[in-house]
């Protein structure tokens, strides 16, 4: 009988909290996996054995004895193709991905075509992840949706894991693909600047597009013609000098290792900034010849930690039942519920709840 979690990654930064999180309920079944042994084992010592260590190369064609032990594998590193998870799903193991590549989703997707007896689940996390159940809960607010603009706030004081910075370097100097009218549009990262009110004291900041993959995806999930995603960071100082530095088209050095390496290490021991971060999510639509639009946002500390959340509260339903098979986003399988000043992700097809702790609030109207 199936019953072990398989986290891939799990001794990494938001893999260690989804280990722990999960444990709680499942202890002993819970399995931090990755090339490291070593480091899977010093993991599981400090879990006093709660969380058990496997040596796991997912580049590695051959499986052993752990495919028939388990029920669920969460990825929580970047793939840049679906094999080992066209693996998993064809073995009839459910399957979650906390990526935030939208080319490596696109070819999850064309998966859903071919023979699978699982549940894959994409768009999981903060960005994409709440960002998505934010859209979709800002879309239902209106009859028809036009166009959805997602702001996005990072914080630079935040306990970044090296993937996540090394991720956002690498697509400072990349380009954005973007849904407009229906059609695919090409546009340089961090450029394209909007004023996005986050409210409070956090009031309004320059935003820039960036290639967050719920752009990519929502439009499709949720038929809405247009939908651009951008960010900024909790430093305005920081924000103005990455799209400056865009400008002049000098972020192409951020691709030289050493530069890149060094700015890693400043990041991480940067001073500057904090952990919050914000999501404000605004849909615009038609009623007739009148304009209508709704806004709704969330803001909180400690990204890494929503995402950790997200990603266990998913994995605990998949656990809980047995969803359809297929290739997923979170918000064609699940919505944010949200009430008396508490989060929980809500299957929609049985209305249960997983309440996601979350460090976070509801933005000022």
């Amino acid at each position: 009988m199936r019953t072990q979690v398989m986290v891939i990654g799990g001794y990494g930064h938001v893999g260690q909290q989804i280990c722990l999180q999960l444990s709680e309920v499942y202890p002993g079944q819970i399995v931090a996996a990755g090339r490291s042994y070593e480091k899977a084992e010093k993991f599981s010592r400090k879990t006093k054995g709660k969380v058990r260590p496997y040596q796991l190369d997912v580049s590695d064609p051959s499986y052993s004895e752990w495919v028939d032990q388990t029920r669920l594998v969460i990825m929580c590193l970047d793939q840049e193709v679906p094999s080992f998870a066209e693996t998993v799903l064809r073995s009839g193991i459910d399957y979650i991905d906390i990526s935030a590549k939208g080319i490596y989703m696109e070819q999850m997707a064309k998966l859903d075509q071919q023979h699978i007896s699982a549940t894959a689940l994409l768009s999981v996390g903060l960005a994409p992840g709440l960002t998505n159940l934010l859209a979709a809960k800002t879309a239902s607010m209106l009859q028809s949706v036009n166009q959805i603009d997602i702001g996005i706030m990072l914080g630079l004081g935040d306990q970044h894991g090296k993937a996540a910075i090394e991720w956002t370097l690498d697509n400072v100097h990349t380009d954005c693909i973007l849904t407009r009218h229906h059609q695919r549009k090409r546009v340089k990262s961090f450029t394209g600047g909007k004023r996005v009110n986050f409210g409070g004291s956090l009031g309004k900041r320059q935003a820039y597009q960036f290639p967050f993959s719920d752009q990519q995806t929502l439009p499709s999930t949720l038929h809405v013609p247009s939908v651009t995603t951008r960010l900024c960071f909790d430093s305005r100082a920081a924000t103005q000098a990455f799209a400056f530095t865009r400008s002049l088209g000098m972020t192409s050095l951020l691709t030289v290792p050493k530069i890149k390496e060094r700015a890693i290490s400043l990041i991480q021991s940067s001073q500057m900034g904090t952990d919050q971060y914000a999501v404000k999510v605004e849909a615009t639509g038609m009623d007739g010849h009148k304009i209508h639009q709704a806004a709704f946002g969330i803001k909180g500390h400690d990204e890494s930690q929503a995402t950790a959340q997200v990603a266990s509260a998913a994995a605990l339903h998949l656990l809980s039942r047995r969803f359809q098979t297929g290739v997923f986003h979170i918000e064609e399988l699940f919505s944010l519920a949200y009430e008396n000043g508490d989060f929980a992700l809500m299957d929609q097809k049985t209305n249960e709840r997983r309440v996601l702790a979350l460090k976070a609030s509801l933005l000022p109207a």
